[in-house]
C-alpha cells in the first residue's frame, strides 16, 4: 500500500484475531507497529519483528484514560509520532434484552464505545500538531443492522460510526481522516469454536459468498484505508462481509 512505510501505527486488541492479523499486515507494509492489548501481546510482537518490522508491545486498558495516555506516550517516546490508530479492542456480553443486565451493558459500552473515545482523544492532539493522521475503528454489520441478543454490542458498533462521522466533519480540514470497517462473520478463534452444524445452518446461510471471512481480509481493509490510496476517503464505513447484508 502506498505511504505506509515507516508509519507508526497503534493497534488495540492486537494480541489475537483481527488485531493480530492487522499488526502483521502493517508490519509487511513496513510500518512501525505498537501491539496494544489488555492481554499479553508479546507473542504477536515477536511475529511482527519476525517480518523485519520495528515494534513495541504495550499493555493497555482502554477503559482507563490514564492507561491509554501511557500507551500513546510510550509510542511517541519510542517512535516520535503516531500516524495511525486502529481502534480494534472489543468485547461481547450477549443476552436477549429481557435478560441483559446493567453490568453487561456497562462493560461492553466501556470497552467498545468509551474505549474508542479514550484512545482517539489521546492521539488526536499529536495528529493535529502533525497536520496528518488516520483513525480507523472496528464497527460491525451488527452495528448497522442489529442482531438478536446483542443490544449492547450493536449499540457500541453503531455508536462508533456516529463518532467517526462527527470527527471527520470536525477535523478533515486539519488533514486527519476517520473511517470505520464493518466486518461480517469472520473466522476468528471464537467463531471457529461454534459447532459445525450451527455454523452451516445459522451463519453461513446468511452469507452469499458461502464462507466466513478471514482476519487477513479485514486487515487488508484497514491497510487500504490507512494508506495514501485512500487519502480522499473520510467519514465512511467499509463493509467487509461477503454480501451478508444484501
Amino acid at each position: 500500500m502506498k505511504g505506509l512505510q515507516n508509519k507508526v501505527v497503534i493497534i488495540t486488541g492486537a494480541a489475537n484475531g483481527i488485531g493480530k492479523a492487522t499488526a502483521l499486515r502493517f508490519a509487511e507494509e513496513g510500518a512501525k507497529v505498537v501491539v496494544a492489548d489488555f492481554a499479553d501481546g508479546s507473542a504477536a510482537l515477536a511475529e511482527v519483528k519476525a517480518k523485519g518490522a520495528e515494534g513495541l508491545c504495550v499493555q493497555v486498558d482502554v477503559t482507563d484514560p490514564a492507561s491509554v495516555k501511557a500507551m500513546v506516550d510510550k509510542a511517541v517516546a519510542a517512535f516520535g509520532r503516531v500516524d495511525v490508530l486502529i481502534n480494534n479492542a472489543g468485547i461481547t456480553k450477549d443476552a436477549m434484552m429481557k435478560k441483559m443486565t446493567a453490568e453487561a451493558w456497562n462493560d461492553v459500552i466501556a470497552v467498545n464505545l468509551t474505549g474508542v473515545f479514550h484512545c482517539t482523544a489521546a492521539v488526536v492532539p499529536h495528529m493535529l500538531e502533525q497536520k496528518s493522521g488516520v483513525v480507523l475503528t472496528s464497527s460491525s454489520v451488527v452495528g448497522i443492522y442489529g442482531n438478536l441478543g446483542q443490544t449492547n454490542y450493536a449499540a457500541t458498533k453503531w455508536g462508533v460510526i456516529g463518532m467517526t462521522k462527527s470527527w471527520a466533519k470536525e477535523m478533515a480540514k486539519n488533514g486527519l481522516r476517520f473511517n470505520c470497517v464493518a466486518p461480517g462473520f469472520i473466522g476468528t478463534e471464537m467463531v471457529k469454536k461454534i459447532p459445525e452444524q450451527v455454523l452451516k445452518e445459522k451463519i453461513l446461510v446468511k452469507v452469499p459468498a458461502g464462507r466466513l471471512g478471514e482476519p487477513e481480509e479485514i486487515a487488508a481493509a484497514f491497510a487500504f484505508l490507512a494508506s495514501d490510496d485512500a487519502r480522499f476517503i473520510n467519514g465512511t464505513v467499509l463493509s467487509v462481509d461477503g454480501a451478508c447484508t444484501l
